[in-house]
């Protein structure tokens, strides 16, 4: 049978639908928490993956006429999404050369990576290029045009290799209210033609990618979840290298863990002290690693919004209900989940202490 009779006949839907079943296998993985809120939030994070998986594989994914789109946000998040971050994603092809340009804005922390692979293949993304937004030649006005390409050029330049597929943008807030995020567009460079209408081809390929995404992106950070389970409600640092294969930003140190709590229990995080470094947040995940609703919940600190202590040590609580502390961290009706600390840019790497507490004594232990 020919694509376009598979198309015409409904068999390609009837495979991406078959293919998207499968994806509910991750769900239902025997360590996964089987109470009625994770495991609903499990449904709803396919669903947010299928919305994801649609953008990058399908409205967005044509490399001769890229625009970007949002991998992760407020509703769709992957990989304990920073909620600082406002991320943007664009399809590339290692054989066109790109450029995207606009005003650089007063975000906090920028950078532009290129990557190749794909959580719907290999499960890993490994960066093909960097770029630290603070090495951007701006003009008078802060705008800029970068150049993506195999070959080096002059001035702003993103490196790409053949097999680059895809870049992305990271923009950090340390308030977003004080802050202007840039604006950006890409473009192929020498494109002369608009899109090519939509190909059975392209439809089938663009479907049953967006279905690899959506089981491949939950098995693997399933798999990370699992592995945090050793090491409940204790935040040690991350295998950076896996981080990074899974298309970490090089400037950033990770930590990921577990943690569940008991009703009457709070769990405190101390950094002993804040390194010098360029940004740092502390965030409350559930099991799927999707950041908590941060749109109505304290659920992550940063050095804006922590509150430091006399011997500039910070400590942090997590707890299901307002300990009357500066840097509470909100459960958010969750009694488990995973959580992550990242330090961007940092001179050291100052590891965190935790300890699990009851809660009526959590004044007591905080000035201990």
């Amino acid at each position: 049978m020919s694509v376009e009779n598979d198309v015409i006949s409904g068999r390609t839907w009837e495979a991406f639908c078959d293919a998207l079943k499968q994806a509910g296998q991750q769900v239902l993985r025997p360590e996964a928490p089987t109470d009625a809120l994770t495991r609903a939030e499990g449904w709803r994070y396919l669903t947010r993956l299928l919305r994801i998986g649609l953008e990058m594989h399908l409205e967005f994914a044509d490399p001769e006429a890229p625009g970007f789109f949002a991998p992760s946000h407020e509703t769709g998040k992957i990989g304990a999404d920073n909620p600082d971050n406002l991320y943007l994603m664009g399809r590339l092809d290692g054989r066109y050369d790109y450029r995207i340009s606009g005003s650089r804005g007063g975000v906090a922390y920028l950078s532009f990576g290129t990557q190749k692979g794909g959580y719907e293949t290999d499960g890993r993304m490994v960066q093909t290029g960097f770029l630290d937004g603070a090495k951007l030649e701006l003009d008078e006005q802060g705008r800029f045009e970068l150049v993506l390409s195999c070959q080096p050029q002059i001035g702003n330049w993103l490196p790409m290799e053949p097999t680059t597929n895809a870049v992305i943008v990271r923009q950090t807030f340390i308030d977003r209210r004080a802050e202007t995020a840039a604006q950006l567009r890409i473009e192929r460079i020498g494109r002369d033609r608009p899109p090519a209408p939509l190909t059975p081809e392209r439809l089938a390929a663009g479907l049953e990618r967006a279905a690899k995404f959506v089981g491949g992106t939950a098995s693997i950070f399933a798999d990370w979840a699992q592995s945090y389970l050793a090491h409940a409600n204790q935040l040690p640092p991350a295998d950076q290298a896996l981080c990074q294969r899974a298309g970490g930003d090089p400037n950033i140190f990770y930590y990921h863990s577990y943690w569940q709590l008991a009703d009457d229990e709070a769990l405190i995080f101390h950094l002993p002290r804040i390194p010098d470094c360029r940004f740092w947040n502390l965030q409350i995940d559930n099991w799927w690693m999707e950041s908590l609703d941060y749109r109505y919940h304290r659920i992550c600190h940063n050095q804006h919004s922590a509150r430091r202590n006399a011997d500039g040590s910070v400590d942090l609580v997590l707890a299901h209900r307002d300990p009357g502390h500066a840097n509470w961290l909100e459960t958010a009706g969750h009694d488990r989940g995973t959580m992550c600390l990242r330090w961007v840019g940092a001179k050291e790497h100052v590891h965190p202490q935790t300890r699990v507490v009851k809660f009526a004594n959590l004044q007591q232990e905080l000035a201990r």
